[in-house]
């Protein structure tokens, strides 16, 4: 393996809190030759809370393309570029995985300096099972996307997490409880870290009406698990002969599909495949 004396360093930055910001962050910022960030405004304003006088150039969803390649090769030249995102860890739902990727396939090194993330503070303060969990990020913001997702995601027996803008947090809720049932357990998570820091608990059907009336904030929202024993899930061809029993009756193929699909408790596409498959 080719030795390098450069790096790229992933730096977490608070989420909310400055308190949060560790010295190991500061020390990585006052070091590096080149901090790569989303906002100037926003990591300026970081910064100069910390006392860092650094040299930063923007890298986000927009460039990240073209400043990408130009900050590996300053990392191949011997530099230490750190990267940071509006605040969180970069490359978890912000940018930073693109730039991994590639660093990796140039054979250059890369560091991760932790921090706080949303996902997981939402995740331990929402008291639903933490043992197996899935992060989704945000949703799709065409419905129809949404509704696709959300319906492969109906019958995930791990817990889920996701990051809502406020803007979307009703519709997105609204979706959630359609698509899971409004009986799920949830707990909508926002402003952590902050004064306001707020954790609503409860169906997500009542975290959707409450959103309805408005929800200010960076927002995560936690989902309890599909109930039931995965692997006691109807088998495919028991699906698609109920399937072919209820169109031999007389009802129309997509209300057989829909029907079993209610009465099986799986995705409308799971009844679907097994139809084809058999």
């Amino acid at each position: 393996m080719a030795r390098h004396t450069g790096r790229l360093v992933l730096v977490a930055t608070p989420i909310g809190n400055l308190e949060d910001l560790s010295a190991r962050e500061v020390r990585t910022l006052a070091e590096a030759d080149v901090v790569a960030v989303e906002d100037t405004r926003r990591t300026g304003r970081l910064l100069a809370h910390a006392g860092v006088d650094a040299h930063m150039v923007t890298y986000h969803e927009h460039n990240e393309e073209r400043r990408g390649p130009e900050l590996l090769d300053r990392v191949a030249r011997g530099e230490t570029v750190a990267l940071v995102s509006d605040a969180g860890l970069p490359g978890l739902a912000d940018p930073g995985y693109r730039i991994v990727r590639e660093a990796i396939a140039r054979d250059l090194p890369v560091a991760v300096v932790p921090g706080p993330v949303a996902a997981l503070h939402a995740l331990v303060a929402s008291g639903l099972p933490t043992d197996r969990f899935v992060f989704e990020g945000f949703l799709p913001r065409k419905a129809a996307q949404r509704s696709r997702r959300l319906e492969q995601l109906a019958t995930e027996a791990r817990t889920l997490v996701f990051y809502v803008a406020p803007h979307r947090a009703a519709d997105d809720l609204r979706a959630l409880a359609a698509a899971f049932g409004a009986d799920r357990p949830a707990a909508l998570a926002r402003e952590l870290t902050k004064l306001h820091e707020e954790v609503w608990r409860g169906p997500l059907g009542q975290l959707a009406a409450r959103a309805a009336e408005g929800v200010r904030g960076e927002i995560t929202v936690v989902v309890g698990g599909a109930p039931g024993d995965p692997a006691a899930a109807p088998a495919a061809a028991d699906l698609a002969e109920r399937v072919r029993q209820l169109i031999a009756t007389g009802v129309d193929r997509k209300d057989a599909l829909r029907r079993v699909a209610k009465e099986a408790g799986v995705p409308r596409s799971v009844v679907y495949d097994a139809l084809l498959d058999r």
